[in-house]
């Protein structure tokens, strides 16, 4: 899996080479301001750049010159199907849900690439839509990847609010195990990876209480219903996680301890109405600062 996105910088000196290198004037494709890229040279697949004629601006764009550059031989690289497509998956950013598909052509990832919004190729409407242009549900795309094959793409974002046009939150909540086990597909059974099924149930058991509803008895219900109880058991289980370490115990005691932990904490969220994904958003949005500011930020 390659990502589009994350695109590095060249040398200065190399890069003013780049961009000044003469160019042949034939096939030229317009590629944002002010810049123009020759293909005539197929063998070698290079891309020539005929960049303002000042100096000043010239080196001014470089790093924009070459970004557009690099996206245009990166759309090259991709597999298009004989009409020109390829499948687009949209992916949660923080749950690693997954969203809908669709279809991109070249001009629909060039777009996502530069606008960060999930945008697609309508083979009905044949023409570029965008998802949340209507409905104002945007997916805000913070990574792009392409497979292995280079013939399928990620927009891995955020979603502003539900993505299916049903209003749920994504398009994929019809089981086919629930058809086999119960002879009928449920449309409200979205497929969850495990922190999320958990988090499900928890809600499942939160939800029978505030009905009233008598419900089996289980060992969630109780900590719902005793504060204190569900405290003291946090406290107790991240202390058996941390003896793991000070007393040298194997993996699997680590991996075991820390699920008790995950499993008391996200009952303590559920009483809070915090979603997991909420956590996981704050956790992703702190990889761009050290843990010595995040702290000072919090005084």
């Amino acid at each position: 899996m390659q990502s589009l996105m994350a695109i590095s910088s060249s040398s200065s000196s190399s890069l003013t080479r780049f961009v000044t290198a003469p160019c042949q004037k034939d096939r030229i494709l317009s590629f944002g301001n002010n810049i123009n890229f020759n293909k005539n040279n197929k063998r070698n697949n290079k891309l020539c750049i005929n960049a303002s004629s000042s100096s000043a601006a010239a080196k001014k764009s470089i790093k924009e010159l070459t970004l557009d550059a690099k996206v245009e031989v990166l759309l090259d690289s991709v597999k298009w199907d004989d009409k020109g497509l390829a499948v687009a998956i949209a992916q949660n950013v923080d749950t690693g849900a997954i969203l809908m598909q669709g279809f991109a052509n070249r001009e629909a990832l060039a777009t996502t690439i530069s606008s960060r919004k999930a945008t697609f190729f309508s083979r009905s409407r044949l023409s570029l839509w965008t998802k949340g242009e209507t409905s104002n549900n945007f997916i805000n795309v913070h990574d792009v990847f392409l497979d292995c094959d280079r013939d399928s793409i990620i927009y891995l974002g955020k979603p502003d609010g539900p993505t299916c046009h049903t209003g749920s939150e994504t398009c994929y909540y019809s089981s086919v195990n629930n058809f086999l086990n119960h002879s009928k597909v449920e449309d409200s059974s979205l497929a969850l990876t495990t922190l999320y099924s958990l988090e499900s149930t928890i809600s499942q058991r939160k939800a029978e209480i505030e009905a009233d509803d008598s419900g089996k008895p289980s060992w969630t219900r109780r900590l719902l219903l005793d504060k204190k109880l569900l405290c003291s058991k946090i406290r107790e289980e991240a202390d058996e996680l941390c003896r793991t370490l000070e007393e040298n115990e194997d993996q699997s005691r680590s991996a075991s301890e820390m699920a008790d932990v995950l499993y008391h904490a996200m009952v303590l969220l559920a009483l809070k109405n915090v979603k997991a994904e909420e956590v996981l958003e704050v956790l992703r949005l702190r990889f761009t600062k050290s843990g010595i500011e995040e702290k000072n930020s919090r005084k």
